[in-house]
């Protein structure tokens, strides 16, 4: 499955105006423990909606489950990542909007009361509303709604968009705000997922480089065991796992993208043993990187 790299860190919605977009994801023949969602996070929200086959999603360091008709709720700025936990084809939608999505109400009064503390970050929706109040499900064809608005895109559509995403946040509100304290809940909770950002910046951007359990506790001042059960908490993965897998992704765009040989992509992921890449890429592919080129 192709990632796409508007998703990583630096979330770009070409947009100004009306900031949110619809990514559409599909990865065909899923494999158990497949990623489906590359490790990232960005400074927009975003609201994942499961489509077909079943996964779980790893948000600031909790497990979710997710089966069609599930709708997740990630917060701004948090880590997070999904794997598939079907054989078969999974699907599900990514919206990802910018809290001024909504500027124009920003001096409602009633807005301000009921939207704008999520907006805020003074307090969270739960990740997953229906699995706290099951009859939020009720509210999630608004969702459906405004995906086919944005994929029609006929005149108007970003009104309808915005206008759909407002009710939702709005009827969410009315369920969870009664019993949340705005007042004890002044600024947004630090999570471990900070503190390994950089690490992970650095992983991805050096994969020839070679990296060890060791070296990346010694960066963020940790213990070898604790920094590995941080690092399987936050991503689902140990830390030797996400990195392979990092290297497989990238020779995987590599050699569809690329004529470099399968030799020279090994050295570039950080595998200089061709036969050990070869392997490597079978375990998370099912197939050599020849045959995957072919």
């Amino acid at each position: 499955m192709t990632y796409p790299k508007e998703l990583r860190e630096q979330t770009t919605i070409a947009d100004k105006d009306h900031p949110i977009h619809f990514f559409f994801n599909e990865c065909k023949g899923a494999t158990i423990n497949q990623c489906i969602l590359f490790l990232h996070w960005h400074e927009h929200f975003e609201i994942i909606v499961m489509q077909k086959g079943t996964g779980i999603f790893h948000i600031d360091s909790q497990p979710y489950e997710a089966a069609p008709g599930d709708v997740l709720f990630v917060p701004a700025g948090s880590l997070h990542t999904g794997f598939s936990t079907c054989e078969g084809d999974t699907a599900f939608t990514s919206i990802v909007f910018n809290s001024s999505l909504f500027q124009h109400w920003v001096n409602d009064p009633i807005h301000s009361r009921y939207v704008l503390p999520y907006l805020e970050g003074r307090v969270r929706l739960p990740v997953k509303p229906s699995s706290v109040v099951p009859s939020c499900d009720e509210h999630y064809p608004l969702l459906d709604r405004a995906g086919e608005e944005f994929a029609a895109k006929r005149p108007g559509y970003q009104l309808v968009v915005v206008a759909q995403l407002h009710m939702l946040l709005t009827y969410l509100s009315r369920t969870f705000l009664p019993q949340q304290e705005l007042s004890k809940l002044g600024r947004r909770p630090v999570h471990n997922g900070e503190r390994f950002k950089t690490l992970i910046r650095s992983i991805e951007s050096n994969l020839s480089a070679k990296h060890t359990v060791e070296d990346a506790a010694r960066q963020l001042s940790l213990n070898p065991y604790h920094f590995c059960k941080l690092f399987k908490k936050l991503t689902g993965r140990t830390f030797i796992e996400y990195v392979n897998l990092c290297r497989v992704n990238e020779a995987e765009r590599l050699l569809l993208e690329s004529e470099l040989s399968v030799t020279e992509i090994a050295g570039l992921v950080g595998c200089d043993n061709p036969n050990y890449f070869t392997k490597l890429f079978k375990q998370y592919r099912g197939t050599t990187p020849s045959r995957y080129r072919k």
